[in-house]
């Protein structure tokens, strides 16, 4: 996937995904990954920048995708990696530290609400989420959105976003009664426990 690979939102709107900016380290990776105390569920892995970062510092990391090529590039990057959905089986349940919420993976499956509530389930008893969000003032909703490259076009699927600014109460209703907000490089982010 490289940058001619466009994200088709219902509406008609058309942006870049710039894919290849998930390759190497974007400003503040370091303190998102600094957060990562211990055994890391990294969901919606991608090519595994962050994955890799992780097995490269010592933290007990695995990087979860849904696309084949994801999963291969994050094990070429000398991680471990599986082509699962974080709804399907894992190992480790109920015993991870963090799940890690990348790039706007809060995203993943147009359900922000079943998603906090399946972490729930990954992470231990005092264990995080750390999620990273839309700016404040950014609207929080679900879109329905396609991928498409050239004359290719992907079926359509539910993308939600979620701003820093909604973020307490839809943890709050999902299990994690703290979320502690930080920014760093332009970037949001809380840590919900």
């Amino acid at each position: 996937m490289g940058g001619d690979v466009d994200v088709e939102y219902s509406d008609g709107r058309v942006r870049p995904l710039a894919a290849e900016r998930w390759l190497r380290p974007i400003e503040g990776d370091g303190e998102l990954l600094a957060r990562c105390g211990g055994p890391t569920l990294d969901v919606g892995s991608g090519p595994g920048r962050l994955t890799a970062a992780l097995a490269r510092m010592g933290v007990p990391v695995l990087g979860i995708d849904i696309t084949p090529l994801a999963v291969t590039l994050t094990r070429c990057a000398g991680a471990p990696a599986l082509r699962r959905s974080v709804f399907e089986r894992l190992p480790g349940t109920g015993r991870w530290a963090v799940a890690l919420l990348a790039d706007g993976n809060i995203g993943i499956g147009g359900d922000p609400d079943a998603l906090l509530r399946r972490l729930r389930e990954l992470v231990r008893p005092g264990g995080a989420v750390i999620a990273e969000l839309a700016p404040p003032g950014s609207p929080s909703g679900v879109e329905w959105v396609r991928l498409r490259r050239g004359g290719q076009v992907a079926d359509w699927f539910p993308w939600a976003t979620v701003s820093a600014d909604d973020i307490g109460p839809l943890a709050r209703s999902c299990g994690f009664p703290f979320a502690d907000q930080w920014n760093e490089a332009g970037r949001w982010f809380a840590t919900l426990t």
